[in-house]
């Protein structure tokens, strides 16, 4: 079902992307993001690193549609577990996804939005299978080609759900 709802809302987004022409703010972003895991997901990974690629299509006045997608590494820390006779020592590895999505923003002024990427996060590593994607983000504007985005990562994996906090500094072309 959750498939079946991630197509639709990326087909949707699609049909109402290729015919959005009415306002002139169609742009494309690049930029860096660094992750803290969360609950399960901090037990194995202390950071993250990814690449956001994001390319938006002005609707309307306050309205962008358009795709996202980019690369995630969240880096496996190492753990010391020890009882009173023995001490192992468990490195976790890095856990990996390649998210593709379709996304809405909102505008409140010139220099603030919010929205939500919704989409599919495919696991590249041994571990993760891949899974549903949601990632709301809030953007502020730090100039005309640059800005900071927060934003929460939710991926419902099939071997664990993974949730982490984001910020991300983007360029605007």
């Amino acid at each position: 079902m959750k498939k079946r709802l991630v197509l639709l809302f990326i087909l949707l987004t699609t049909i109402i992307a290729a015919h959005a022409q009415k306002v002139d703010r169609s742009f494309f972003k690049a930029g860096l993001q660094v992750s803290m895991p969360l609950g399960d997901a901090g037990d194995i990974s202390n950071f993250g690193l990814g690449l956001d690629l994001q390319q938006h299509y002005g609707v309307d006045k306050i309205l962008d549609l358009g795709f996202a997608t980019g690369f995630i590494n969240y880096f496996g820390k190492t753990e010391t577990i020890s009882d009173d006779f023995i001490e192992v020592e468990a490195d976790f590895p890095n856990i990996q996804y390649l998210p593709v999505a379709g996304l809405v923003r909102l505008y409140a002024s010139k220099g603030f939005n919010f929205g939500a990427d919704v989409g599919y996060a495919f696991g590249l590593d041994e571990i993760t299978e891949g899974g549903f994607y949601y990632r709301p983000t809030i953007s502020i504007g730090m100039s005309d080609t640059s800005a900071l985005e927060f934003s929460y990562t939710g991926i419902s994996d099939e071997a664990v759900d993974w949730s982490s906090v984001n910020l991300s500094l983007v360029f605007l072309f």
